[in-house]
């Protein structure tokens, strides 16, 4: 485990302002018996929970999961809510090198599609997770990177342009406007998975995380403190709260990494004006230790930052003050606007810089769906889906990109964390006004 356990305590909920804000999901059961289904799926975030419904209404399976602590305990209960493409580290030119020009368009539609996924869910489900306008913006964190923003064509918005839009800040000299993606409550979302997956015959089981998995005669033996299910096929969906035992050969092959919020009071409209930022839209920087942010429906500022390398006390307060620093830098009339909440969670690296969606190598009905790379709302919902047809023997279920199995990180993984941070400082340099 890279982190403490407090940052794994099921019983330690994040004081978000997501689950202040949104009805809470009557506690699911604990798994305190043995049974027998077709497919056990460890994980209730958005993978486990999108491919367990698939499973059910398409396939007709019998499907259990298994979350260590509540739905929406983990990253799909305290992320950003942003709805966007993304999913990989990897450019369009990088991902061209790798798998040719047909598999970059197919990458491009899976994440066009993981949106979309999204948009279906909240309308079949008939899910309010207080969606926001359509479109993200990225700012250039410097000259430089406005440059190349510049150079690299499209929907590209100078200062003056950004303040006309309601997008104004004191930093960032431009931005490249994305028509595609949504803010959403991501609470609100993930528990309304839950509630559907219920109410589609899902045994969805909290509080049982998984001690065992071992194989068994035609399929796998999943053990929890209370109880064990028998499953021909299991599919591991926990991302950066994976245990790393489980199986063994996913031991170093996934990097957790911190990600920290904070969320404000409602700002004053007189305050949105003066600042120059009143636009309810998905907005991040150049920076390789991104900055990300949007307006939420109640006009509280949500705002959050890369980096941190522990979730003890000290390391966090230290880390929430240089958060803050920075969101006074880039919101200089709201200095004086209060932050409400502050929380982490970790988002989840691999070392092909790609989710993977497939099976665990020779470990036959066992499977993977996990690697988001800090943008799983929509990733993560199609990659279920994606998850479960291949699970149901669908060629090709997942897009070629998700089918390379991750290497091990050849370096001890928190030194490496540390080193690349330190890098990705030096090459972002620091935050300057305009």
């Amino acid at each position: 485990m890279l982190y403490e356990p407090i940052g794994h305590d099921p019983a330690h909920w994040p004081d978000s302002y997501w689950r202040a804000s949104c009805p809470a999901l009557p506690p699911c059961p604990p798994l305190a018996r043995s049974s027998t289904v077709d497919v056990a799926i460890i994980g209730a975030g958005y993978a486990g929970l999108n491919a367990a419904l698939e499973l059910v209404e398409s396939h007709g399976a019998d499907v259990a999961v298994l979350e260590a602590a509540q739905p929406g305990w983990g990253a799909s209960g305290r992320n950003g809510g942003f709805c966007c493409l993304g999913g990989t580290k990897l450019d369009a030119t990088a991902i061209t090198r790798r798998i040719g020009a047909a598999g970059a368009a197919e990458w491009d539609a899976f994440e066009h599609a993981g949106i979309a996924r999204v948009r279906d869910n909240l309308a079949r489900y008939r899910i309010d997770a207080q969606t926001t306008e359509t479109g993200e913006i990225q700012l250039a964190a410097n000259a430089r990177a406005w440059a190349r923003m510049q150079r690299a064509g499209g929907e590209v918005l100078d200062a003056t342009q950004l303040r006309e839009h309601g997008l104004n800040t004191a930093v960032y000299p431009g931005g490249a406007m994305t028509r595609a993606g949504f803010g959403l409550h991501p609470y609100a979302y993930v528990t309304g998975l839950a509630r559907a997956a219920l109410a589609a015959g899902v045994a969805l089981h909290g509080d049982s995380r998984v001690t065992g998995l071992t194989p068994a005669q035609a399929g796998w033996t999943v053990q929890t403190a209370q109880g064990q299910v028998h499953a021909r096929q299991v599919l591991i969906a926990t991302n950066g709260y994976s245990d790393e035992r489980l199986p063994g050969w996913l031991h170093r092959r996934i990097l957790p990494a911190l990600s920290h919020v904070m969320v404000t009071e409602p700002i004053a409209p007189a305050d949105l004006q003066a600042q120059g930022w009143t636009r309810h839209l998905m907005a991040y920087d150049s920076r390789t230790l991104l900055h990300y942010f949007r307006l939420l429906p109640d006009n509280r500022m949500l705002f959050g930052a890369r980096g941190g390398m522990s979730f003890r006390p000290a390391p966090v307060a230290r880390f929430a003050r240089e958060a803050r620093q920075a969101f006074d830098m880039i919101f200089p009339a709201w200095q004086a606007v209060p932050a409400a909440y502050h929380w982490n969670g970790l988002v989840c690296l691999t070392t092909s810089r790609a989710p993977y969606i497939g099976p665990v190598p020779g470990a036959p009905g066992l499977f993977l769906a996990l690697g988001w790379h800090g943008n799983g709302v929509a990733a993560a919902s199609h990659g279920g889906r994606c998850a479960a047809r291949a699970l149901m023997g669908v060629a090709d279920a997942a897009p070629r990109l998700t089918r390379r199995p991750p290497a091990r990180f050849p370096l001890p993984r928190k030194l490496a964390l540390r080193a690349g941070m330190a890098l990705a400082g030096l090459i972002d340099g620091p935050l300057r006004p305009r």
